[in-house]
């Protein structure tokens, strides 16, 4: 399955628990996650995208490890069998 695939789902899942994922683009800050999630109730984690088996690299860790310490939860999605168990996770916060 290619990242794209898994992203495209994230996408829907998201949708289909009442929130929004878009694309997250930060010009001159790069390594940042692909997408932001917000559900509801203010509900909001960041998303890397992944094709099975790939890891971030170490630009994205060391952004991810931001982020973590700010106090946002960041996931590393490769596979769309994760989604479920992140959107619940995220809700439950």
């Amino acid at each position: 399955m290619r990242e794209k695939e898994i992203e495209k789902r994230l996408v829907a899942e998201v949708k289909k628990n009442g929130g929004i994922c878009p694309k997250f683009v930060s010009p001159g800050y790069a390594g940042m996650p692909d997408r932001i999630i917000l559900l509801p109730k203010g509900k909001i984690a960041f998303a890397e995208l992944k094709a099975p088996g790939q890891k971030p690299r170490p630009l994205q860790a060391a952004r991810h490890k931001i982020l973590m310490g700010l106090g946002f939860r960041v996931y590393v999605i490769d596979g769309t069998e994760q989604i479920g168990g992140v959107i619940r996770e995220i809700q439950s916060t």
